[in-house]
């Protein structure tokens, strides 16, 4: 599974990419700090998953969701954010978020979700797609 990381603060984005290559079946196709880099990078990626985080150092996560939540075969995103307020988590799991973290005391969370994507059943479209 490929992962995509879009965090602005590079000691947590350093630490997250550090866990997740850790887990077997799992590699880290890419990261950004910016809304408008990581759109672009996301769309040449094309990763199975992106971890999402709320403020960027230019732009926001909201805007990246709209970009990357397509219809077709759209990429997990799950947002892990600071502002883990009930109005930021329903406005982006409306717009398309599979989950929405609190970065403060749910950041194993991630690893989780990951580790049981993993382990989910292919079905026949992905079978073709691999």
């Amino acid at each position: 599974m490929n992962v995509f990381v879009v965090e602005d603060s590079s000691l947590l984005r350093e630490r997250l990419i550090r866990t997740l290559n850790e887990i077997r079946g799992i590699q880290v196709s890419g990261f950004s700090d910016t809304a408008d880099e990581a759109i672009q990078l996301i769309e040449q990626a094309r990763p199975d998953a992106i971890i999402l985080d709320i403020r960027l150092r230019q732009g926001n996560g909201y805007q990246v969701l709209q970009k990357v939540k397509s219809p077709g075969k759209p990429p997990l995103v799950i947002i892990l954010t600071n502002f883990a307020y009930p109005q930021y988590r329903k406005r982006y799991l409306d717009a398309g978020a599979d989950f929405f973290f609190d970065k403060s005391n749910e950041f194993d969370k991630v690893v989780l979700v990951l580790s049981q994507y993993l382990k989910r059943p292919k079905s026949s479209s992905d079978a073709l797609d691999a």
